[in-house]
């Protein structure tokens, strides 16, 4: 697949993504980055708007599963309390956890998205695998390290903006 650090759409943050914009592009099984695009680095409490929008999610038929890079037991356990499914260890951007994600659900890429809050994993994940590719703002850049690579993704986002690929 293309090498690509371009998202096809980008959203203010995870919850003003829609089941009707997901199934308008074909797209029935949502994957999610879990650290700081569902729930902060320093927080295990889920905001009621996070849980709200999964509930409606899991309504609407979209498929969702958590792809996360890490190896902590936060994610897992998280996705154990909700009913979602989880891959961790992914190794984003590598398509390792992308690829047993689309077997598992048995899904091609072409149906199925991922959405996270970084550029040179998650989007190029994504781009990489052949899946859509969701870009939302980070929840909190909490320390300088993730200050610097937000910075470093901005002349992406830039390109992305004027190429007129994203969704508001």
């Amino acid at each position: 697949m293309p090498f690509s650090l371009l998202p096809k759409a980008i959203f203010y943050r995870l919850t003003d993504v829609t089941p009707a914009f997901l199934q308008d592009r074909g797209i029935d099984l949502l994957m999610l980055d879990f650290d700081n695009t569902m729930l902060p680095y320093t927080s295990r409490v889920p905001a009621p708007e996070l849980l709200t929008w999964l509930d409606g999610m899991k309504r609407s038929g979209i498929r969702l599963c958590v792809v996360s890079n890490s190896k902590k037991d936060k994610a897992a356990g998280f996705c154990r309390a909700h009913n979602i499914s989880c891959v961790t260890h992914s190794k984003k951007p590598t398509g390792k956890g992308i690829r047993r994600c689309l077997a598992q659900f048995d899904a091609a890429p072409e149906q199925a998205a991922l959405a996270g809050d970084q550029i040179f994993t998650d989007v190029l994940g994504a781009n990489c695998a052949g899946a859509v590719s969701i870009l939302v703002k980070p929840i909190h850049l909490h320390n300088i390290w993730l200050k610097l690579r937000h910075a470093a993704e901005q002349p992406f986002i830039y390109f992305a903006r004027k190429r007129r690929i994203t969704k508001p």
